[in-house]
């Protein structure tokens, strides 16, 4: 029964690896438009191919010397895991973006034919990524966990099977804090610099030739929004199976309920990534010529059809609808379970509306920060901060509400259900973010390659929607990042109240009482206030490296403008390669210390009070902090990536030709808010998603160490 449950989950995962395949050859067949247009696409492709390669350069320098520590430490099988996870995040963002960076052309050209045809083009591309980030992700952790358990032998919930399952997921998250930063820091290095020159300075619409950082721009969108959306929920998606599964190894009383426990979070995935590829098939155009209903039926279908699959797909799994499972002391039913996945799907859906609330042009916080525009830099700045901030309420809200929902019908394990099954429509999700990059180069391209107004108007259209594509889903990454960690945390304590209760087979966890958390230990207190700071100071951190890269792009481009007149007359060609070259090399180099942050802190935190208190106040500080990481990391997150979009479409509705539309001083103060919304939305608040869930896996790594001893 576990033999061919296995395969037939990792044979769904292969049927979304089968549908990337066959949509790229089909997207790659199109029309790559004029000897101008590939020009261009060329030269992105080539800044893109340089960025990742330069980035994954040295995420191998770092990643081989922990895969020499982690075969010191816990064997060869773990530090496999630990390969596997990294080499299958890098895959799904590489090969991702390399056809978002030849689907922006097409897109462009199909957008000469018509809306539909630019749509189809550019959502086909982005559902490219999306199911190699649910496959990958999928394949990855049951094709290990069948061989560990089917062909190595070993039992489903032993410690070498649940430490190469948290290695693997510390492998993808290896890979993901890097991207997302790295990609950050890049993509709004350019942004920033190339509008604040361009746009500010020079009074030159986006994406026009002549400013020296577009090319740079365009290869931003791709490494950041593509290549870093796509390494971040493919950890996500990897490290919430893992959790799922570590949890139903130690929470399950019943061997046979045991085992399902750990193999359902598998099939969910299995299934629901047939239900995504067939989602797919709905995103056409409607007769209202409306954008966002076409993708929404897509991701409505997938979620339709993922409840519909997975109840009949719990009963098979679990013998039943009605039998009692009990796992930590809690009674519950396999169709507990099954609502617990709805709680996951309605809480995908809130976050869903409530962002596009928060960042649509439609709506009121975008237009209250577009007409606090008309009264300077400054009124622009403090309703954007203020939406920003306003904005975490409803998220945390639903949280709370799918936290309690989930817990009082299924406890922990429920919590992990419905974030499993939330992360089940990962691929269509995935596949809505990478759309937002696409249909943004096609517009650039369009304007680069002098393309007839109309075609730049139908590119404009597609890109207004992918800008509220990238915000939406950004919202469903931090609240599945959120669930996700919290699944980490219960993982963390009852691995460690498991190892505390068989201390005569971990003699290191001998003496300590299991683990509690009172606001009377001042260990705890201390742990809340470490892990609650390291989301301020990572994102610090993060907002200063754009800083220093715009401010070389915005230097490099006043030297060209200087230096060769012609530029600004079109007689003389900008020097692209200079500023993608210079963002490469600082994007590179600026990211390193913040992304080993979450991967030290744990360690610090659990050493110094380890002197200073002994083993129990050690790991006491050590839970404290990964609750205050993921409490602080949630808000400061939402707040950055919400407020951030705001900022951004309240410059493009001024765009649109309200309150004096471009070129008025409205337009010049939204321009300044939009360049402080750029880093939060696109590098800080993206990547306290990984750093929340890095900093707790590395906490359930140092148990294994530990037990080790």
């Amino acid at each position: 029964m576990l033999t061919i449950s296995l395969l037939l989950v990792i044979l769904l995962g292969g049927a979304a690896i089968a549908y990337s395949v066959v949509t790229a050859k089909d997207v790659l067949a199109r029309d790559a438009g004029s000897a101008r247009m590939q020009e261009i696409a060329q030269a992105i492709q080539e800044g893109a191919q340089a960025y990742l390669k330069r980035q994954y350069t040295t995420i191998a320098i770092v990643g081989a010397v922990l895969f020499v520590i982690v075969v010191w430490l816990l064997g060869i099988t773990v530090a496999i895991g630990f390969l596997l996870g990294a080499l299958l995040s890098a895959a799904a963002g590489f090969i991702g973006m390399n056809v978002s960076v030849r689907a922006n052309v097409r897109t462009a050209q199909a957008s000469a034919t018509s809306l539909a045809a630019g749509l189809d083009v550019a959502f086909k591309s982005g559902a490219i990524t999306g199911m190699l980030v649910a496959g990958l992700a999928l394949l990855g952790v049951t094709s290990y966990f069948f061989i560990l358990v089917v062909l190595g032998g070993h039992a489903p919930n032993s410690r070498v099977v649940i430490d190469a399952l948290v290695a693997l997921g510390f492998g993808a998250s290896l890979i993901s804090i890097f991207a997302r930063l790295g990609g950050g820091i890049f993509t709004k290095g350019a942004d920033v610099g190339g509008d604040m020159v361009g746009k500010v300075e020079a009074g030159i619409p986006e994406d026009d030739p002549r400013n020296p950082a577009t090319i740079a721009d365009n290869v931003g969108d791709n490494v950041g929004d593509c290549a870093g959306m796509a390494a971040d929920l493919f950890e996500t998606y990897a490290v919430t199976l893992v959790a799922t599964m570590v949890l139903a190894a130690i929470a399950f009383v019943d061997p046979g309920q045991r085992l399902a426990g750990m193999l359902y979070p598998m099939a969910v995935g299995g299934v629901c990534v047939v239900t995504s590829i067939a989602g797919t098939y709905f995103v056409k155009l409607p007769a209202s010529q409306h954008i966002m209903s076409a993708l929404y039926r897509g991701l409505i279908v997938t979620a339709v059809l993922s409840l519909v699959a997975t109840l009949p797909l719990t009963a098979i799994i679990f013998g039943g609808f009605t039998n009692i499972i009990t796992a930590q002391g809690v009674s519950f039913t396999p169709l507990g379970l099954w609502l617990c996945g709805v709680v996951g799907i309605a809480v995908t859906a809130c976050l869903v509306v409530i962002t596009e609330y928060y960042t649509g042009t439609q709506y009121k916080p975008v237009r209250a920060i577009a007409e606090s525009s008309q009264t300077g830099h400054g009124t622009n700045v403090i309703r954007g901060l203020a939406i920003s901030m306003e904005a975490t309420a409803i998220p945390a809200l639903i949280i709370i509400a799918g936290i309690l929902f989930s817990f009082n019908i299924a406890g922990l394990y429920g919590i992990a259900i419905a974030t499993t099954t939330m992360l089940g429509v990962a691929g269509m999700i995935v596949a809505l973010d990478a759309f937002g990059p696409v249909t943004d180069n096609a517009g650039g391209i369009a304007e680069m390659a002098g393309l007839p107004p109309e075609i730049r108007h139908t590119t404009d259209a597609l890109d207004a929607v992918g800008n509220t594509t990238k915000a939406v889903t950004k919202g469903y990454a931090i609240g599945s990042a959120a669930l996700g960690a919290v699944v980490l945390f219960a993982a963390y304590t009852q691995d460690l109240n498991y190892f505390i209760a068989n201390s005569a087979q971990y003699p290191y966890f001998a003496g300590i009482p299991p683990l509690t958390f009172s606001l009377s230990d001042p260990y705890v207190v201390v742990g809340l206030l470490f892990g609650g700071m390291l989301p301020y100071l990572f994102g610090g951190i993060a907002m200063t490296a754009v800083g220093r890269a715009a401010m070389s792009v915005v230097e490099e481009v006043r030297r060209q403008f200087r230096e060769n007149p012609g530029i600004m007359t079109g007689e003389v060609r900008p020097d692209y390669g200079r500023a993608v070259d210079m963002l490469t090399k600082s994007a590179i180099r600026e990211m390193i210390i913040p992304s080993l942050l979450p991967v030290l802190s744990p360690i610090v935190c659990y050493g110094v009070i380890l002197a200073v208190g002994g083993k129990a106040a050690a790991f006491s500080a050590l839970g404290a902090m990964l609750l205050g990481v993921i409490v602080t990391g949630f808000f400061v997150a939402v707040s950055m990536t919400t407020g951030g979009g705001a900022w951004d479409n309240a410059k493009k509705y001024i765009e649109e030709g309200h309150y004096g539309g471009k070129g008025s001083d409205a337009h010049k103060a939204a321009v300044t808010g939009d360049t402080v919304g750029d880093p939060y939305k696109d590098t800080s608040g993206p990547a306290v998603n990984p750093m929340i869930k890095i900093t707790n896996i590395v906490a359930l790594l140092l148990l294994a160490v530990l037990a080790h001893q």
